[in-house]
């Protein structure tokens, strides 16, 4: 009997989709970031990374990617909490890389504490770093992704997103605030699409504990017209979207009234 093995060049070269873009994601010196980022360079896509840390070792994970996936990387030592140096980080990729197609906004923090003693300056950071970076990073994003007519915008929410957990105002009060930009930007760039390319698609992306970890929700694609735009969402019952039969654009989508099927 003849069985014919898939051989690793073959299944590398099939996988590496990204050659020729470039991919920034926020947070990735170590964790979920440092894994995103390691997944798009796989894919053969050009990265910026962002993050603290010491400087011998970003370099060591600058260079380890570098040498692991054979594509340009590059890191940005931009504090999220700074407007200004969110819009330096994103001129600076643009300048060094070209282009920018795939933005992934995955800083975060935490801090827990009851809601009466929660300390207001964590609160300014979190809702700073886990929401505002966001919006930051995906306004000034989004022109370059439309003058290349294709663009990927991922922001990392949470089961926090939809549900809450006690002492956790801030990072629930952001994560819950996450999806709504995402909404927002998915439904203003999903007419942009054209046969060949989309414009820049976002998801919300859970962040699984580990006993979540095997949980594959698929990815909630926005699609151009409205009968389209519905049947993904029929296919797609992990989506935090319901359909609405309110005026004007926003007639599409609702907040959901249940929680996604992992999660129930």
């Amino acid at each position: 009997m003849n069985i014919q093995l898939k051989t690793e060049s073959a299944s590398s070269s099939a996988s590496r989709s990204l050659i020729g873009k470039v991919s920034l994601v926020t947070g990735s010196t170590s964790g979920i970031g440092l894994g995103i980022a390691r997944g798009l360079a796989e894919a053969g896509s050009a990265v910026v990374l962002n993050g603290f840390g010491l400087a011998a070792e970003t370099a060591k994970t600058k260079n380890q990617i570098a040498a692991d996936f054979g594509v340009k990387v590059s890191y940005s030592a931009a504090d999220m909490t700074k407007p200004e140096a969110i819009a330096d980080m994103i001129a600076t990729a643009l300048a060094e890389h070209g282009r920018l197609d795939v933005l992934v906004n995955n800083a975060g923090i935490q801090h827990v504490a009851p809601l009466d003693r929660f300390p207001i300056e964590k609160w300014d950071a979190i809702l700073s770093i886990n929401l505002s970076s966001a919006f930051h990073s995906m306004r000034l994003a989004l022109p370059a992704m439309r003058k290349n007519k294709f663009g990927r915008i991922i922001n990392i929410a949470s089961a926090h997103g939809l549900v809450a957990s006690p002492f956790k105002a801030a990072y629930v009060a952001a994560k819950h605030g996450i999806v709504g930009p995402t909404k927002v930007a998915a439904l203003e760039t999903a007419e942009e699409a054209s046969p060949a390319t989309r414009s820049a698609r976002a998801m919300s992306t859970p962040r699984w504990s580990k006993r979540r970890s095997t949980a594959r929700p698929r990815p909630l694609e926005f699609p151009a017209s409205r009968s389209s735009v519905m049947s993904c969402w029929r296919s797609n019952p992990t989506s935090a979207l319901r359909p609405s039969r309110n005026s004007a654009r926003s007639r599409y989508f609702s907040p959901a009234t249940r929680l996604p099927r992992s999660l129930e």
